[in-house]
């Protein structure tokens, strides 16, 4: 039904009219552009129209009624998504954003329930608020809304200490593809009572149900933070840093981000405001951020005597340490502001790739002769949590290339990244998701029996397949 129009879907769309408010059905062009542009400019959405329920038993109401009509729905966040799967294609696109409430937070049990349409920011000044930290972040937080990081697992610069999206939820909200509503949000840090139902929907990207709340894992605030950007000789001494200020620092050691020169070069030249760290230039880069909730030793002490020890053995060759929040703030802009100064470059071709954290340097040295063998003057653009073994391994356009004959080669990279990476018995797919931008790369490069066992999960969970139609599972 992707090819139904709004005329065809009248009666649909009145019913939910009276029911969640005219107001809050958008057919007109100028009201529904917003939810069809998607961030990397990929995919231009369509859809007969926009729902936005204000609470979960609207959602229910939707989706029961959506259910009953056989029409498909795409359910959608921040809009945020870097391989569209919040983007319609035909289908009604369901907006979370208007569940925007943060229903409970307990500072003891240190928990928080909110609304899956909560901006991220947001549900960080809550835990704030109390004392506490909530430690998801991630480029987009000051419009991704909370219900789509969970829907996509999201990972983020703290996953080295506190895991990815789904480690962080204890409980949820869920309704499900006939419209029936799936109350699992418990407190609790010990529930064996049968099958952990809430791994159905972390991670699925709205495919088996649509996540309306979360209860989520508060931790103690950082009391002090100690904040340091290294250059590196390579790879290989960058990951034996990691190793040695992890082993000094265990858990307190929460950021290691490596970058090569030609992403810290491109964040200088399109990004005002960033200032270079060294009067030199060198190949690599880390940055490396320890914190800890209390204030029993000196944790700006702890990171000096490491870097002096990595600096004597030759992993590290310079080294700024942030003397000042807005110091530390200037460096993270180097890491942050990446991915939005490539953009300034032309057309970016993009790999949210992971191996194992020993061979990110192996992937890495095979990778980069690999793709700059195939297209003269192409820039590579690697970045990303080299703590958790995952690489944005970007490809910048050469200089004068026209950007759409560089963007029709992206399933041609694809293969060769992708052929690498699953050799290394790494993942096409870190923390962005397969959405549909990857639907047809999992179907190539994954486990038969794997991808049979989502089928049947789909199946089982969303028979008439109108949940997220044509994401994760390229059918």
């Amino acid at each position: 039904m992707t090819s139904t129009t709004t005329a065809d879907l009248a009666p649909l769309l009145s019913k939910i009219a009276q029911r969640i408010g005219a107001q809050h059905v958008l057919t007109a062009p100028g009201d529904t552009a917003a939810y069809l542009r998607e961030e990397r400019g990929l995919y231009d959405g369509r859809t007969p129209a926009v729902l936005r329920p204000g609470n979960t038993e609207e959602v229910a109401f939707v989706v029961a009624a959506c259910a009953a009509a056989g029409a498909p729905l795409v359910p959608q966040g921040g809009n945020t998504g870097l391989v569209g799967g919040q983007m319609p294609f035909g289908e009604l696109v369901v907006s979370l954003a208007r569940l925007d409430k943060i229903r409970h937070v307990d500072p003891i049990d240190m928990t928080m329930t909110v609304e899956a349409g909560c901006i991220l920011d947001s549900v960080h000044k809550a835990a704030e608020d109390v004392g506490c930290l909530f430690p998801l972040h991630i480029a987009a937080q000051g419009s991704c809304r909370i219900g789509g990081n969970l829907s996509t697992n999201a990972g983020g610069t703290a996953v080295l200490r506190y895991g990815n999206a789904k480690e962080l939820v204890l409980g949820l909200e869920v309704v499900l593809a006939d419209g029936r509503v799936w109350n699992g949000l418990k407190r609790l840090r010990k529930n064996n009572a049968g099958y952990d139902l809430k791994q159905l929907f972390l991670g699925t990207e709205g495919t088996l149900g649509i996540i309306t709340a979360a209860v989520l894992k508060l931790f103690p605030a950082p009391a002090q933070r100690a904040t340091a950007f290294l250059a590196v000789p390579d790879p290989e001494h960058a990951l034996k840093l990691l190793h040695r200020l992890r082993g000094l620092a265990g858990d307190g050691l929460t950021t290691f981000e490596l970058m090569a020169d030609f992403g810290i070069e491109t964040v200088l030249k399109h990004m005002p405001g960033t200032v270079r760290p060294f009067a030199g230039r060198y190949d690599w880069y880390v940055l490396a951020e320890f914190s800890s909730p209390t204030r029993a030793f000196d944790i700006a002490a702890l990171m000096e005597s490491g870097l002096e020890a990595a600096m004597e053995a030759g992993e590290v060759v310079d080294a700024v340490i942030a003397s000042s929040e807005a110091q530390a703030n200037n460096l993270w802009r180097l890491r942050e502001d990446m991915s939005e100064a490539q953009k300034h470059e032309g057309g970016s071709i993009k790999h949210d790739v992971s191996v194992p954290v020993s061979r990110v340097p192996e992937f890495l040295a095979r990778a980069l002769p690999a793709v700059t063998a195939e297209l003269e003057g192409l820039r590579p653009c690697p970045f990303g949590h080299v703590g958790d073994g995952n690489i944005h391994f970007n490809l910048s356009q050469p200089v004068g290339m026209d950007k759409a004959a560089f963007i029709d080669m992206w399933e041609h990279f694809n293969r060769i990244v992708h052929d690498i990476v699953t050799d290394m018995d790494g993942s096409i797919a870190a923390e962005h998701g397969i959405g549909r931008l990857k639907a047809h790369e999992l179907g190539h490069y994954a486990d038969p029996l794997a991808l049979e066992l989502m089928s049947r999960l789909k199946r089982a969970l969303d028979p008439q397949g109108l949940l997220n139609p044509g994401k994760v599972l390229d059918v």
